[in-house]
């Protein structure tokens, strides 16, 4: 099996907490043959010996800038080089303001949006950089229904400069009452460099609290299991995105585009950052990748408790001591059939116990 992520790089502007490999159009212009570029590494990732493709993943920046034909020629490659499983999960990460012709998108295959709203708050989203309309993400919805999209999640932003418990609290239940099966909540990282940690460095803007958005997890955590929402991965509450569970299973993924990361049975390998070296690179015929690394035994055994102990299905084959370890928090990890499951006060501290453990 090989899944797929794909990285579209472009975004209308920059928010002012993002630190990801995105451009907007005054650092790099939306190139025509982008696609073409995408389609090139495609070509790469075929010599891998799998014969069938799970989920495909895209994301950025902004895929709804991208018309649905355009990420459909990327789609018909691969079902053209790879078998698509009979329930392939197809993603496309949305901007409520830029998701247009939405039936076009469910047309060339695409069946789960996740959509961007990470507040419901203009004051909020404000203080974000966010350019979109909160009433907007209730009307893309709708229209996604009326297209035949069942499989819709929202990504939401917690713990921003002088948000309140209670418009946090606002923002989850209008979330929930759009009748969501999944839903992300991310706590906000003031990243360096950003036009966010340069406000708060100047005393613009205020540092996010810490303790209040222990609160604010533990917030989310309740309401979404209340609407039958469960956690199943530290961030995340509801039907669980197939896609994932591959990073977090460690399964192999082929990453495309610029800076795009890949992992193919114990290798890592990651992609030039900028679109221009990107495309050019490809337009040579030689691979983009930037860098790469073959995990060691040390390494696997690590990221294995790394990544397992985010999911709500636990850490398995605990060690004596490692169970020794986890003896000393009785009250943030279950042990369930030597499996060891965080509670919630354990997943404010999951970082904490993943060191100790390791």
């Amino acid at each position: 099996m090989l899944s797929f992520y794909v990285h579209i790089p472009y975004c209308i502007k920059r928010c002012g907490y993002c630190d990801f490999n995105t451009y907007a159009p005054n650092e790099v212009a939306k190139d025509s043959s982008f696609i073409d570029s995408l389609m090139a590494e495609v070509s790469f990732a075929a010599r891998t010996q799998t014969s069938q493709v799970p989920t495909i993943f895209f994301g950025g920046g902004t895929p709804s800038l991208m018309s649905a034909d355009e990420l459909g020629r990327v789609i018909g490659l691969i079902k053209q080089r790879w078998e698509l499983t009979a329930d392939c999960e197809i993603t496309m990460e949305a901007n409520p303001d830029s998701l247009n012709n939405i039936p076009r998108y469910r047309e060339i295959g695409i069946n789960r949006l996740s959509i961007g709203m990470q507040s419901a708050d203009p004051n909020v989203l404000k203080v974000l950089d966010r350019t979109h309309n909160p009433d907007n993400v209730e009307k893309v919805i709708t229209k996604a229904r009326d297209a035949g999209f069942e499989n819709i999640s929202v990504d939401l932003i917690y713990g921003v400069p002088g948000e309140t418990l209670e418009q946090w609290e606002s923002t989850v239940k209008t979330a929930l009452g759009y009748g969501l099966n999944h839903l992300s909540a991310y706590s906000l990282i003031v990243e360096p460099n950003t036009k966010l940690a340069n406000q708060i460095s100047r005393g613009e803007i205020s540092k996010p609290d810490d303790d209040l958005a222990a609160e604010m997890y533990l917030a989310v955590d309740e309401l979404a299991t209340s609407k039958n929402l469960p956690w199943y991965e530290l961030s995340n509450w509801g039907e669980p995105a197939r896609h994932n569970l591959v990073y977090w299973r460690n399964k192999n993924w082929w990453g495309l585009g610029p800076g795009a990361h890949s992992h193919l049975d114990g290798v890592r390998w990651w992609n030039v950052k900028h679109p221009n070296k990107y495309s050019e690179k490809l337009a040579a015929f030689e691979s983009p990748m930037q860098d790469r690394e073959v995990l060691g035994d040390q390494e696997k055994h690590e990221e294995r408790i790394m990544l397992q102990i985010r999911l709500r299905e636990g850490l398995s084959d605990l060690t004596p001591e490692q169970l020794k370890v986890l003896a000393n928090y009785p009250n943030d990890v279950e042990i369930i059939e030597n499996r060891a499951v965080l509670t919630p006060s354990g997943r404010l501290i999951a970082d904490r116990i993943v060191r100790e453990l390791i």
